[in-house]
């Protein structure tokens, strides 16, 4: 398969002992309620030149012993300490949505929860939790605290404890949907999205993309700290990364050193969405795809 070929949102590429790992939410099938499904699970597809890709491998189903029902979003599968760890979003009928962490012992077998309880509040509407390890050796999980729950949506980060089983104190808010000046809260200006976060570094500076609305559609933003780390006060760059009615991203590097980003365009479910696949460039501390 070519990446124009596969219909997923929310991509994310994982590369790993010469091979690459696509991981994304499923189209699912439409109803009533929802224009892209509700779905059930999580597959990989693996490349070894990020051209030619294998047919959908599941490697998660949504069970009746685990506490999300539907809509498995977002997945990100990290490597840590000798595991794969998945970090999905689900929802259930009276239960908040959250992200639970699942994982494994390679990046295309059967993951399995690693607790019986997602890694983000239980009273909170949150989702797209990612992965990022400080400069320290301390994990954290950074994730959103939805819009649907609190009207401007914010972007958080929690500690982890070592094993990655549980959270460790409080949430710390890191920025909030309207701290982009150009954040367009839609028909009735009440709903600030925050979406898809993503932390890299560059040098000693700590940078993170994440995704909201504008005037024009969807677009990928880019936020950086004051002080190259998590707890520093977090402003969100004039200038998107990409206004083109796509987001949800990453950034990756491929085995010949070069850096990527990959996102989901259009935005527009359910048939039109495909990984879209840029060079990253950087050019006068910016950077550019």
């Amino acid at each position: 398969m070519k990446l124009n070929q596969i219909n997923i949102r929310d991509p994310f590429i994982l590369p790993y002992e010469g091979k690459y790992y696509l991981y994304g939410s499923r189209v699912g099938v439409p109803s009533e309620e929802k224009s892209w499904g509700d779905q059930t699970g999580f597959d990989v597809y693996i490349s070894e030149d990020l051209e030619n890709w294998s047919e959908p491998k599941s490697i998660f189903e949504i069970s009746p012993d685990f506490w999300g029902e539907k809509d498995a979003w977002a997945p990100e599968v990290h490597y840590y300490k000798d595991k794969f760890y998945l970090f999905g979003s689900f929802i259930a009928e009276g239960r908040p949505r959250g992200t639970h962490i699942l994982v494994c012992d390679t990046p295309d077998g059967t993951f399995l929860p690693l607790s019986k309880a997602p890694a983000t509040p239980l009273d909170w509407e949150c989702l797209d939790g990612t992965f990022y390890v400080d400069k320290k050796g301390t994990p954290y999980m950074v994730f959103c605290h939805e819009w649907v729950q609190i009207g401007n949506g914010t972007v958080c980060a929690v500690r982890l404890s070592e094993d990655l089983s549980a959270p460790i104190g409080e949430p710390l808010q890191l920025w909030k949907a309207t701290d982009y000046k150009d954040c367009h809260g839609g028909r009735n200006n009440d709903r600030f999205v925050t979406d898809g976060p993503f932390l890299f570094r560059e040098g000693e500076d700590l940078y993170a993309i994440w995704s909201s609305f504008n005037a024009d559609g969807y677009v990928e933003l880019l936020c950086k700290s004051d002080n190259g780390e998590i707890d520093g006060s977090w402003s969100v760059l004039d200038r998107p990364l990409s206004a083109e009615n796509g987001g949800h991203g990453m950034i990756f590097t491929a085995f010949d050193g070069k850096d990527f980003f990959v996102m989901h365009r259009p935005n527009k479910p359910p048939t039109a969405e495909r990984p879209v696949l840029f060079p990253l460039h950087r050019k006068d501390g910016e950077f550019y795809v």
